[in-house]
């Protein structure tokens, strides 16, 4: 079975860190692509950071260059972002979804076939 599981949300103040864990299983994780995708109350979702787990590639959107930081850990199936400096802006519920093309990642939501079920991430000001 496919599966695709987030965890590591949570309430925290401005200015804190936080990291979120992937973990993804049923298929070969070396060939995946993990992106992290945030969507906020009343607004779009936002690809926010990814990773070609083959390469070690990463692409990372503006708003949290810097601040963001992701990272792979083959052998136990598992994406981390490291989440720094947080702002209120922040705020979302955190996707991670994985791509099964090996093509690379990109931060088009549309080009990943598989999607967890989301963590809540609070950022207090």
């Amino acid at each position: 079975e496919v599966q695709v599981v987030e965890s590591g949300g949570g309430l925290v103040q401005a200015g804190e860190s936080l990291r979120l864990s992937c973990t993804a299983s049923g298929f070969t994780f070396d060939d995946l692509a993990i992106g992290w995708f945030r969507q906020a109350p009343g607004k779009e979702r936002e690809g926010v950071l990814c990773i070609g787990n083959g390469d070690g590639a990463t692409h990372v959107a503006n708003s949290v260059k810097g601040r963001f930081t992701i990272s792979s850990d083959n052998a136990k199936n598992t994406v981390y972002l490291q989440m720094n400096s947080l702002k209120s802006d922040d705020t979302a519920v955190y996707y991670c979804a994985a791509d099964l093309t090996g093509l690379g990642c990109a931060l088009a939501g549309g080009l990943y076939d598989y999607w967890g079920q989301g963590t809540q991430v609070t950022v207090s000001p």
